[in-house]
Order: structure tokens, then sequence, then C-alpha cells
């Protein structure tokens, strides 16, 4: 990876880890839209970042900064491991998921579950700080099934807190593993995010992000009152283009891009050279799908990159296509 600057760390607003989503393809295409928005990667389990390619697997471009990684796992000395990779390959912060809740999670005994174990979870915590330099911070869950999150949280907090992480990202949900499935524990389990309000008042000396239903930028700043930062993950994701005032808005500077299309035209360096290394276009494309979400044209831009950027060969050309189709629907509208 090429050297550069870093820009600031900071978690005032944040792009969530999603599995099959937040790809390095989806970071560079967001990193375009926000100098300041701290980006995460999906998931990485320990196993597979310390016996795999781990280039493969966690490799990111510089240019991406700040971005952090989150790991899965549960057991400390392989959590150590992980991160010391990760350390190595230039991740500005390490994060450990407490909040995924599906099967295949489950069975490796790491994401949501780990609610049940806040001393396992406090003792990864140690041991991956022992073994890194840079922030290491813990994502999770209100509790799990029949907890209760007005005991489970706090004790939770307070436990995990002894391992000396100081920043906790609150999906202000439930996590119901026995009943529900994982899409479904998007939706199902009500939001509380008066809970996590409650949360910081209680423990003012550490760092309290909220996560979980957030809708908007607009929605994301209303509900940081007396919160440290926020952590988009679907509106980020579906309406991209929404990053692009999120550095006027939360930090106070100027905003790279004003225009969809400027964005998408400055993301074409970047598909050009990953083409040219054999990635197909639409493993980079599905990402920008929602850019022009509630433009004219945006039905027949999602149209044109579904249906033609799978084909083999495919190139900018079909970029440009669907950028042609939402020019000529903006102009007759």
């Amino acid at each position: 990876m090429a050297a550069m600057s870093t820009p600031a760390l900071s978690r005032r607003f944040c792009v969530a880890p999603m599995m099959d989503w937040t790809d390095r393809h989806c970071r560079a295409f967001h990193r375009l839209m926000s100098r300041r928005a701290l980006l995460y990667t999906e998931m990485a389990v320990d196993q597979a970042v310390l016996r795999g390619d781990a280039q493969r697997l966690i490799g990111f471009d510089a240019a991406e900064h700040p971005v952090a990684i989150q790991l899965g796992g549960s057991d400390p000395d392989l959590l150590a491991g992980a991160s010391r990779i990760a350390q190595g390959f230039g991740y500005a912060e390490i994060n450990l998921n407490v909040g995924c809740p599906s099967d295949r999670v489950q069975s490796g005994t790491f994401g949501a579950c780990l609610m049940r174990q806040p001393e396992l979870v406090a003792e990864c915590l140690s041991a991956m700080r022992e073994a890194v330099s840079v922030p290491v911070t813990v994502k999770h869950r209100l509790g799990v099934d029949q907890q209760d999150p007005e005991e489970t949280l706090f004790s939770f907090v307070e436990t995990v807190a002894q391992s000396g992480v100081t920043t906790f990202i609150v999906h202000a949900r439930k996590a119901w593993l026995d009943g529900l499935s994982p899409k479904e524990n998007r939706d199902i389990p009500p939001l509380d995010y008066g809970i996590v309000r409650r949360l910081k008042a209680a423990r003012p000396d550490l760092e309290i992000i909220l996560n979980g239903g957030l809708e908007s930028l607009e929605h994301a700043q209303a509900q940081m009152t007396g919160l440290d930062g926020v952590m988009l993950g679907r509106a980020a994701y579906h309406t991209p283009f929404i990053l692009s005032r999120v550095d006027s808005a939360v930090f106070g500077e100027a905003d790279p891009h004003d225009d969809p299309f400027a964005v998408v035209e400055a993301y074409r360096p970047y598909v050009e050279d990953q083409l040219g290394q054999g990635v197909r276009l639409h493993s980079i494309t599905r990402h920008m799908l929602g850019q022009f979400a509630g433009l004219p044209g945006a039905r027949r831009w999602r149209q044109i990159l579904s249906t033609q950027a799978n084909r083999d060969g495919a190139g900018w050309n079909v970029v440009e296509q669907a950028l042609d189709a939402v020019r000529e629907a903006r102009a007759a509208a």
C-alpha cells in the first residue's frame, strides 16, 4: 500500500460494518463523498485472518483512511494475533463484534451471543489492546433474548470497561437469537435510543456511539444529542450520496463533491484500475445502485447497472450508459 497521511480519526460519524456490503470497493466509493467519516470493514473472523490469505481478506487501499477493521472471535489469543496482523496492514482502529446475530456467528461462539459472557469479552479486549497500539473498540447490542437491557446493558459495559476499552458502539436493539432471523433482528426488536443516552449519562468517561435504525443524516444528527457520535448502516449503503454532506454538517468542513454525477466520475480511475486487475464490474458497481435514489432516472440507473455490469468484459462504458440515462431523465423532468 502506498504511504499517505491519514485524516484525523473521529467517531463523530461512522459507516457501519455490514457483511457482504462494506468491502474495499464500497469503502473506496464512500470515501469520495466524505473525507472524515470513519469507515468499517465487513467482519473478518480471527481464524481466517490468521490462517487464510490476509491480503485478499483484509487488504485495503490507503486512500480509504480513516478505516477501521471489525474482527469476530471469542478466543483472546486468536483475536490478539489477528489484531497484530490488522495493525500491520495499517488499520486505524480494531473493533470486536459482539452484535451479529447470525447462526454462523453463533456456532463460532462470537457475535451477539457474547452479550451473555461479558467477562470473556473483557478478556478478549484486554488481549487485543495488549497486542496493538491502535485503539480497540467494541460494538454490541442492548442484550439478547430474555435479558433485561436495563440490567444487562449497564452491567455488560461496566465489566467490559475493565479491559481498558473506552469506546462502545451500541446497536440500540436487543438481538433475539432464538426465534428471529438475522434480517428480522435488524428491524423487529424495538429501538431504544433513550437507554443509550442513559448509559452515556451514567458513564460520561466513556465514548458512546449510537447505531441502529438511523434513517438519514438529519435523523442521525437529531439523535446525536447527548452522545459522542453516530453510526449509519443501511441508510448510508442504500442512499450513499447522503455521505456527501457529512463533512460540512458534522465536521464544519468543505464537502468533496456536491453533485452525484461528479462522485461517479471521480470513481472512474479506481474502477478502471480494478478492472485492469481482473475485478468484474458488477463487484464494484453493485455498491453504487442507490447513488441517484429519489432523483429522476434512478430506476434506469439501477436497471442498467444491474443487468449489464455482470456481463463478461463489461467496462466503464456501462457506467457511462447509465449516467446518460440519468441525464436524459433529468432533462425531461
